[in-house]
């Protein structure tokens, strides 16, 4: 079950030091996106002010152990492959996520961020690629979508919808249409895995030749949501 009560500021922990919370750092395959399939690094960062009805990383949003900025670059450098995603719970909630993006792009790293859409992406790197959620009607979070990110994205990030029924479709729809996204990134849309069949929503994106490409979940078809993969 999902918590019932929304994350406010106070929860997200901020540290006076350059470090930042961590709940996890592993290697596993990028899920999706446009390097799904990649051997990824992935840095998982604690805290998130959404609580969207779906989500499947609640073991993020509390705990975690502060690591030194250099020590997570470090550690990410010593795994030995050139993909890594910083993620959470929401990453961009710990103001120092900055530094780390910047740091890791320095290292040499191919570099992406997930967030919810929510928090400005305007002070982000430009070499990372940002992989941005609109967060539907069925989430329960629609109202937190900061819609003035749309004009910061270019092509070399990706917007994701999640969608959960038609009638999400049908908002996606809309909005692919109005803000003309797939005119500015790749446009994602994803099945919510336990609310809509696959076949369902890949059928309704065909007959309606939407510009948008569709995609599951690698990491849950191969791990099925287990922590650290």
């Amino acid at each position: 079950m999902n918590s019932p009560s929304a994350a406010v500021p106070s929860e997200i922990v901020q540290s006076p030091l350059p470090r930042l919370k961590i709940t996890e750092i592993f290697l596993s395959l990028q899920g999706e996106a446009d390097t799904a399939g990649w051997p990824t690094v992935f840095v998982r960062l604690t805290g998130c002010p959404l609580r969207c009805q779906y989500c499947d990383t609640e073991y993020a949003f509390h705990g975690g152990d502060w690591w030194d900025i250099d020590d997570i670059v470090a550690e990410v450098l010593k795994q030995g492959v050139r993909h890594v995603c910083v993620t959470g719970g929401e990453p961009l909630a710990q103001k120092r996520c900055l530094i780390l993006l910047q740091k890791l792009c320095d290292a040499g790293l191919d570099v992406s961020l997930e967030t919810s859409g929510a928090l400005d992406i305007a002070a982000v790197d430009p070499r990372v690629s940002r992989v941005v959620d609109l967060k539907t009607p069925d989430s329960r979070e629609m109202a937190r979508n900061r819609l003035e990110n749309i004009p910061l994205l270019s092509a070399r990030d990706q917007l994701k919808f999640v969608i959960c029924s038609r009638g999400d479709y049908e908002w996606a729809k809309a909005m692919l249409a109005e803000h003309r996204l797939a005119e500015r990134c790749m446009v994602l849309f994803s099945p919510s895995k336990s609310q809509l069949k696959p076949r369902e929503l890949a059928d309704w994106i065909v007959a309606d030749r939407l510009p948008v490409r569709f995609q599951m979940q690698l990491h849950k078809l191969l791990w099925d949501d287990a922590p650290g993969y």
